[in-house]
């Protein structure tokens, strides 16, 4: 006999509720001729999959009905039940009908026993379901509760046979539908009118690199450099972190479609903001909670099968945007998930500042094994291709019919690649796709007159999107409403700020209907175009900032579009000073600096000073945390008086004294101001204290850095100088080169290059005897670049275009090539060329 009996969920629920009146507050059973037909079914679920009593079942149904009648009788609520857990409710209900299973064989009992403690775990499922008081107050039992609903449904499932026939026709299905949903990409800002508004995701998808911190024992630490879209080829979880706008979601459609494809695993796309109020779904529940088309036509238990069977790949896409008091909610019940179901892909993405290292492995659960990875700005050479596949696509609208138009946007093209080269600014802000994808539109928008700063960037991004696009290009009917961009952006602004108090990234378009129709009375040029409901569909069609997702929520199409309205709204609203309560929380930190930049010059100058105050209910990392957001809004204030300038630097200067590697790292986010807190690097005497500046220093990634950094190039550590040599991808790569790489020693330094560009400066340099390929380069590019008299060792810490190793035979004094083992294995290596690790 089976060692215990298992019904699943979707098998159970329906005779739980059948057998409840929902209804009714407290459990309370249907008639007595019900209850015998709801236990007649529990024990054919139950025999068709376990070895049972056969002779004996029509008497272990009248015990087990005689059992379940006494769910009304004895004393219990639904929170005494829940409280009690399954063994023990299962007891009480036995006690209650004493000497009912007196008839009954052993064999009979014990299956009657087996069978109702199974039953009592659902219904006690069903309480926590209907019973928001027991979720809120007992959340660690109702948590405990449905992990053992899922741990019986796995069981369950396991004794199911191999995949049906109806299994594979489904999964045939599913996978055609995430191509079709997910195959598409939009670029920002080429949404023209009567223009294509996407593009096939193959046709425009842009590998973006992926880096991994790796000790190598100089202190520094190394990082290995992967294709993003190959991590989960080497490993089987990972966490990704990646900067508002870098590719993220991108990636995760790549993934998607890849995998639907190639057909050895079933992806399934899950949005955090989808569920980020209900928790983390149960397996079946996984269509149904991102709203998926097919989830009404999967067959029972498929998406268990598919896990059970190690088959499924999760891309469980912003963890961050879940609110904070939730988000370690959400992270357990993945946790659970994936323990239970072993050997299944996982790809989680975050924001860098809202999950902390080893978020998803803590304590005790390292078994989980996320491998901890971070989107690369995009490199020059990365830069360069989106610039020119954005113009190329461009070219498809209709807005490039004649060959003048074709002829121009090339010029356009040409303007923008030599600008990006060129202006700190705008090099600077072209690291990621979305804000590539907005330099590019606005560049073709204003005739190649771009603006500087990210603030002055949206503000162009919204005027285009908000004022100028339609009529510009004599889209004027397009509705019968007429709004100009200041009460468009007002009421784009009401639903932003109204996202950022819930917590959420998405509302229900009902809500979102109401938030406009409310504020309609004080916006009369929107009042006199429509209602609420007219207006939202105004927004949504003809603003391009946001989007509906199966006609039942809205969000905007990018997060940083929200976090900008949200903290205009705010300064708009005369509310600046209560973003100080969240000054101490990493996912507010874009909303109070563009508030910030928003803000009156005293106004702002008030809420610094507040920010810098003490707040006895924070601990002392969350004040200095507050306090160095200070810092760091400086970077966008126009107008402030000097006087609380001035206060700021000192209340932060003894906070930026590293003592740690980590907390040097961390903080670079502060921005250029960090570099005026600093010490004089050449007043330190140790070598440890110069590696903490220069960890600090080189993350700022602003030009004003390599001057600070120029003082510790004649140090002769080789951890300083290693760090020095890390980071010039970050900078700009002539001036890098001359000020800092052409002055270090090159003893036993490897020196990176991400990019052609800082290929070519090294060359020009002379070359080095130590090269380390930090960037995904073609073969035929290192061929031309590497010094062939001077290069003694090659590392190769970043996927190589071609594992074959055959054009080392170039370099004559080549002795040793080093490979990152978590690289493809190479192969053809020359003789006479040692291979390390």
């Amino acid at each position: 006999m089976e060692p215990v009996v298992r019904i699943p969920s979707p098998d159970a629920a329906p005779l739980v509720q059948r057998l409840l009146r929902t209804a009714e507050p407290q459990p309370s059973p249907a008639n007595p001729d019900d209850v015998h037909r709801i236990a007649a079914e529990f024990i054919q679920l139950a025999a068709e999959k376990h070895t049972t009593p056969t002779s004996e079942l029509p008497a272990v149904v009248d015990v087990l009905a005689r059992t379940l009648l006494a769910v009304g009788e004895v004393d219990l609520t639904d929170v005494d039940a829940v409280r009690l857990g399954p063994q023990d409710y299962a007891r009480r209900l036995r006690g209650a009908v004493p000497g009912a299973d007196r008839g009954l064989s052993p064999d009979a009992a014990w299956f009657h026993d087996a069978l109702l403690v199974n039953v009592c775990l659902h219904v006690l499922d069903h309480f926590i379901g209907r019973s928001p008081h027991i979720q809120q107050h007992m959340p660690e039992r109702a948590s405990r509760i449905r992990q053992l609903v899922d741990l019986n449904d796995t069981e369950a499932a396991a004794r199911r046979p191999e995949r049906s026939q109806q299994d594979a026709d489904f999964e045939a299905r599913y996978a055609e539908e995430v191509v079709r949903q997910h195959g598409w990409l939009t670029i920002v800002g080429v949404d023209f009118p009567n223009a294509p508004d996407r593009w096939l995701l193959e046709d425009t998808y842009l590998s973006l690199e992926a880096e991994e911190s790796t000790g190598d024992g100089s202190g520094g630490g190394q990082r290995t450099v992967l294709l993003a879209d190959r991590a989960l080829e080497g490993h089987e979880r990972v966490l990704l972190r990646g900067v508002a706008g870098s590719g993220k979601t991108t990636l995760v459609q790549w993934l998607a479609v890849a995998t639907a494809r190639e057909g050895t695993r079933v992806p399934f796309v899950l949005p955090v903001r989808r569920f980020a109020r209900e928790g983390f779904p149960a397996p079946d529940d996984f269509l149904r909670a991102v709203r998926h088309p097919l989830a009404d036509q999967a067959p029972e238990g498929w998406v268990v099968r598919t896990l059970l069977a190690g088959r499924a790949l999760l891309l469980v896409d912003g963890i961050d945007e879940a609110p904070e008091a939730t988000r370690g909610e959400l992270r357990d019940r993945l946790r659970r998930l994936l323990r239970v179901f072993s050997g299944n892909g996982c790809l989680v993405t975050s924001r860098p500042s809202a999950v902390a290292d080893g978020w998803l492995a803590e304590e005790r659960l390292a078994e989980e094994g996320f491998a901890e990875l971070s989107l690369a700005p995009m490199s020059r050479d990365q830069v360069t291709r989106f610039v020119r596949d954005w113009h190329t696509a461009a070219m498809g609208d209709d807005n490039c019919r004649e060959q003048r138009d074709r002829d121009e946007l090339k010029e356009y093209e040409q303007r923008l690649l030599h600008s990006v080269r060129i202006y700190r600014e705008l090099r600077q802000l072209a690291t990621n796709p979305l804000m590539c994808g907005l330099i590019c539109a606005l560049n073709r928008d204003r005739s190649g007159s771009l603006p500087h700063g990210r603030k002055e960037l949206y503000e162009a991004a919204l005027e285009m999107l908000l004022q100028r696009r339609d009529p510009e290009r004599d889209v004027l009917y397009a509705d019968d409403v007429r709004l100009q961009q200041e009460p468009r952006e007002r009421l784009l602004q009401k639903l932003a700020h109204a996202m950022l108090e819930d917590g959420v990234s998405e509302l229900p378009r009902k809500r979102a209907v109401a938030i406009l129709e409310s504020a309609l009375p004080a916006i009369p040029a929107a009042r006199a175009a429509g209602d609420g409901e007219k207006i939202f569909g105004h927004l949504l069609h003809r603003t391009g900032l946001l989007r509906e997702q199966a006609g039942l929520t809205v969000d905007f199409v990018h997060r940083t579009f929200q976090d900008y309205l949200a903290a205009k709204e705010i300064v708009a609203r005369g509310r600046l000073r209560d973003l100080v309560d969240h000054a101490h929380q990493p996912e507010w930190e874009e909303v109070i600096r563009m508030a910030a930049a928003h803000a009156r010059p005293e106004e702002c100058g008030d809420f610094l000073e507040r920010l810098l105050s003490a707040a006895p209910a924070l601990r002392r990392p969350q004040v200095n945390h507050r306090r160095l957001m200070a810092a760091a809004c400086l970077d966008h204030v126009t107008e402030l008086d000097p006087s609380v300038r001035r206060l700021v630097h000192d209340r932060t200067k003894n906070l930026v004294r590293p003592t740690s590697e980590l907390g040097a790292r961390s903080l670079g986010w502060v921005g250029p101001i960090v570099l005026e807190l600093l010490p004089d690097p050449e007043q330190v005497p140790s070598d440890q204290q110069a590696l903490l500046l220069a960890l600090t220093a080189t993350r700022v990634e602003d030009d004003a850095a390599i001057d600070y950094l120029a003082r510790l190039r004649g140090r002769s550590s080789l951890a300083v100088r290693t760090e020095l040599a890390r980071p010039w991808r970050h900078f700009d790569t002539e001036r890098y080169a001359r000020e800092i790489i052409a002055h270090l020693d090159p003893d036993g330094v490897y020196f990176p290059v991400s990019d052609t560009a800082e290929l070519a400066a090294l060359r020009h340099l002379g070359g080095r005897p130590r090269v380390q390929v930090a960037g995904v380069i073609p073969v035929t590019d290192l061929m031309d670049g590497l010094d062939r008299d001077r290069l003694t060792h090659l590392w190769l810490n970043a996927e190589s275009t071609d594992p074959d190793m055959s054009w080392l035979s170039l370099f004559p004094n080549l002795r040793v090539l080093r490979v990152n083992p978590r690289l493809p294995r190479v192969r053809n290596v020359p003789e006479g060329v040692t291979i390390t690790a």
